[in-house]
């Protein structure tokens, strides 16, 4: 498996141990709720839904990455037809950021 789906795996386990939150309005109740630690994005999202997630991160100061399409986000989160994913929890979320930031600059 190369580096760059590490963070796949990383997800999963945040997603295993129940560290994550998956639906637009919950993932927004989250970054509200200063619970959010990251945001996950797929790259296929709708333009609507990728505006109003990125526009509460940027104003809450929540760190969030565009990932694989929704069908790799789904794969590795074990639920169908997900496009976000909002982890919240600081040792989990670290790691993706560590990862994703140099898949994002590599």
């Amino acid at each position: 498996m190369n580096e760059s789906k590490n963070y796949l795996n990383i997800l999963g386990l945040a997603t295993r141990a129940g560290k994550c939150t998956f639906g637009e309005e919950q993932i927004i109740k989250e970054i509200q709720a200063n619970r959010s630690r990251i945001v996950l994005i797929a790259n296929d999202i709708g333009d609507q839904t990728k505006k109003k997630l990125t526009d509460k991160c940027k104003y809450y100061h929540v760190p969030y990455f565009f990932i694989d399409d929704r069908e790799t986000l789904s794969q590795a989160i074990g639920k169908i037809g997900r496009v976000a994913v909002s982890v919240n929890e600081q040792g989990f979320a670290k790691k993706l950021n560590e990862l994703l930031s140099n898949i994002n600059r590599g």
